[in-house]
């Protein structure tokens, strides 16, 4: 059984900067793409960015390419996702999961998320 465990949220002010962590599972984490994705208050769930099994490739959604990266650590399992210039439009709860088709379809399977919240 998979399992996805998300952390490192908290409050920030605008322009500050977060780390991510998602402690992965119950799968061999390093033949899986995984992906970030994010859900603000009344909204659908989006997604955010994904990196390839072997970290060599990388995707974002436009609203934060420049400002967030994602990385991956395979010997623990572990996926990140640095947020940089942060701002309140990226307030939400923060998930992570396997990629089932590059970039932004997934398996279905979903960790508790971080909250993040960014302050004006």
């Amino acid at each position: 059984q998979v399992q996805l465990v998300e952390s490192g949220g908290g409050m920030v002010q605008t322009g500050g900067s977060m780390r991510l962590s998602c402690a992965a599972s119950g799968l061999r984490f390093s033949r899986y793409a995984m992906g970030w994705f994010r859900q603000a208050p009344g909204k659908e769930r989006e997604f955010v960015a994904a990196i390839a099994y072997n970290g060599g490739t990388t995707y974002y959604v436009d609203s934060v390419k420049g400002r967030f990266t994602i990385s991956r650590d395979n010997a623990k399992n572990t996926v990140y996702l640095l947020m940089n210039n942060l701002k309140p439009e990226d307030t939400a709860i923060y998930y992570c999961t396997t990629i089932k088709a590059w970039p932004r379809t997934t398996f279905g399977s979903w960790g508790q998320g971080t909250q993040v919240t960014v302050s004006s």
